[in-house]
């Protein structure tokens, strides 16, 4: 049975690049966002003519692809009944090996600033949804010696004034690896957080500042895809527990 992937916030970004990646290397990934604008979708299809789509089916987008298959879910991860019915669905037909927690949402400035509905979907996005998605797959991930891959932040090493919130919830994020990999180690399952630095993506879009206009003060997407990658080549029982990925600069523009 081909291998099967489900990321999070796989419509634009790094977890675009991570589909993109996965397809490559021959995973049936199912790819969860809030939308598909059609210009992130056509970006995916690296080697897809786009005549090959095969359709709709349940609500679900399929296509086939040289070496695997994209299958994209529109779907709020905050709406937890329906997250766990789509997660019912693929879990019914497939063998999920590997799951990586990708989706996160990021609000800055000063924490009295904050509204309160922003704080909850900071922590629901970036801490709740992962945890959930891992409680419902674990299973399946000690059956068939999965690996779950979280995407947290550099800012979870870090004290983060103007981003106290966030940088809370990928520490969070970062703890849960850590403790997770103690726990289902024993069962083959290998559990890993990517930490990056500043990224060139549409996180910022809510801060009054961005990543450096200089080449070397910023990751691209494709440099975190390329991490899974490396990671998922490694020999099995070898497990890189944490990578952190930072530019060479430290350079920030206010918007």
């Amino acid at each position: 049975m081909k291998k099967t992937a489900i990321v999070t916030g796989a419509s634009s970004g790094i977890g675009r690049e991570i589909s993109r990646v996965l397809v490559d290397m021959g995973y049936e990934v199912y790819g969860f966002g809030r939308e598909f604008p059609e210009e992130g979708y056509e970006q995916i299809r690296t080697k897809q003519d786009p005549a090959e789509m095969i359709g709709t089916e349940n609500g679900t987008d399929k296509q086939n692809q040289e070496n695997g298959m994209l299958h994209r879910i529109v779907c709020d991860l905050l709406d937890t009944p329906e997250l766990e019915r789509q997660i019912k669905e693929i879990r019914r037909e497939n063998e999920v090996s590997l799951l990586v927690n990708n989706a996160g949402v990021g609000y800055y400035g000063i924490h009295e600033e904050l509204n309160v509905q922003k704080i909850q979907k900071l922590v629901r996005t970036n801490l709740e949804v992962p945890m959930v998605l891992t409680n419902l797959l674990l299973r399946d991930l000690k059956k068939y010696g999965g690996t779950v891959i979280n995407i947290s932040s550099v800012t979870a090493q870090l004290s983060n004034p103007h981003g106290c919130a966030y940088g809370a919830t990928k520490a969070g994020l970062s703890s849960f690896s850590r403790s997770l990999f103690e726990e289902v180690r024993k069962y083959g399952v290998r559990v890993v957080t990517i930490q990056p630095d500043m990224t060139k993506t549409d996180l910022y879009r809510n801060a009054d500042f961005a990543q450096g206009e200089e080449e070397d003060s910023y990751l691209l997407p494709e440099e975190i895809a390329e991490t899974v990658r490396d990671i998922l080549q490694m020999r099995k029982g070898v497990v890189v527990t944490e990578i952190t990925l930072r530019p060479q600069l430290h350079r920030i523009r206010r918007k």
